[in-house]
């Protein structure tokens, strides 16, 4: 029997994942920068109105930010693993309130082992500023 290689995970090929997930394209999460060689990840949420706090402020709900926290954690490991990975667990922090047209999250892959993978994520403002983080912890084993 011969081992199946999968092909190398790509901006665009994490990007046809998030694509193909109809939760993930409703929020339209962007795949924005992969760094293979460091394992990071970047990526962009805009805010939508169905995305905000209340329909007053200009401030995103923290159930899409924890979301956009997982997605981009899952995507760094998945980019070390060589494959899609499922969540096992997250946290997250929520520093100060998530607000400006988008947010950018940055994900580093810390440790990724034969069978469980970590990574970090920052999550940033339209003005740079630090406004959640979040550590996840997701299978590495890629079926």
């Amino acid at each position: 029997m011969t081992a199946v290689s999968n092909p190398p995970v790509t901006r665009e090929l994490l990007q046809s994942w998030a694509d193909a997930s109809p939760f993930i394209r409703f929020c339209r999460m962007e795949v924005s920068m992969v760094d293979a060689d460091q394992g990071v990840v970047e990526m962009k949420m805009p805010l939508l109105a169905e995305l905000a706090r209340d329909p007053e402020a200009r401030q995103f709900h923290g159930g899409p930010i924890a979301s956009f926290i997982d997605t981009a954690g899952d995507f760094a490991v998945a980019l070390m693993a060589g494959g899609g990975v499922p969540t096992i667990n997250f946290r997250v922090d929520y520093l100060r309130p998530s607000g400006g047209a988008y947010l950018v999250a940055r994900a580093t892959a810390r440790r990724v082992g034969r069978t469980v993978g970590v990574a970090d994520v920052d999550v940033f403002d339209d003005q740079g500023r630090l406004t959640a983080v979040g550590r996840g912890c997701y299978s590495s084993q890629v079926g």
